[in-house]
């Protein structure tokens, strides 16, 4: 904010779904956890040690997700809130219980802090403004690691890397040949179908 205080902040959407995600598989091995009286409705009905309700935790994160599509920040927190206490009330949790309520927990942490950058996504998408940077992440995937991460046990000077990276921009736009048409007017025009191959190869 600081840097561009004119710039308009919010947290991304992206990042949001992945953590709920994260802890969407999370719930889903809570069926070899204990029981907590707390996540039925009715705490009679249930024996003591039986298996947890895997598919509330997962509709409680559902509701999660949907109020905070809809900005209700305060709903979410509060639903956050009841889960953790649900939770925490595992006589003895397993390993999945235990890294969901710290999952949860970081989680809560996360939204709270930001909770004055979460907009209303829904409405935001339905004007075509941005709910998330996704695009871009991508978009470095393809043009940068792709031929730079660590795996590729190559070595790149700042120039090399320069150069590689404009080189393969062009191709995945399609417009190298069309760079190397003006610089070489006599250049072989390449069947799509080669091109095609050129763009796999790159």
């Amino acid at each position: 904010m600081y840097l561009s205080p004119e710039s308009e902040h919010w947290l991304d959407w992206f990042h949001i779904t992945m953590r709920l995600t994260v802890m969407g598989q999370l719930a889903k091995g809570l069926v070899h956890e204990p029981a907590a009286a707390s996540l039925d409705t009715d705490p009679g009905d249930k024996e003591e040690g039986a298996p947890i309700d895997a598919t509330l935790v997962a509709t409680q994160l559902e509701r999660v997700k949907w109020f905070l599509w809809h900005g209700n920040v305060p709903r979410a927190l509060e639903v956050l809130a009841d889960l953790d206490d649900d939770l925490d009330l595992l006589p003895e949790p397993g390993d999945r219980g235990r890294k969901l309520l710290k999952t949860l927990r970081e989680f809560q942490g996360y939204i709270a802090v930001n909770r004055s950058y979460i907009p209303n996504y829904g409405d935001r998408y339905r004007h075509g403004e941005a709910i998330s940077t996704a695009f871009a992440e991508s978009t470095i995937n393809q043009v940068v690691s792709k031929r730079m991460v660590k795996r590729q046990q190559m070595r790149w000077s700042q120039r090399g890397a320069h150069h590689l990276l404009q080189v393969r921009t062009k191709v995945l736009n399609g417009d190298l040949q069309a760079t190397f048409g003006r610089w070489y007017p006599g250049l072989r025009t390449e069947p799509t179908g080669e091109r095609e191959e050129l763009r796999k190869a790159a």
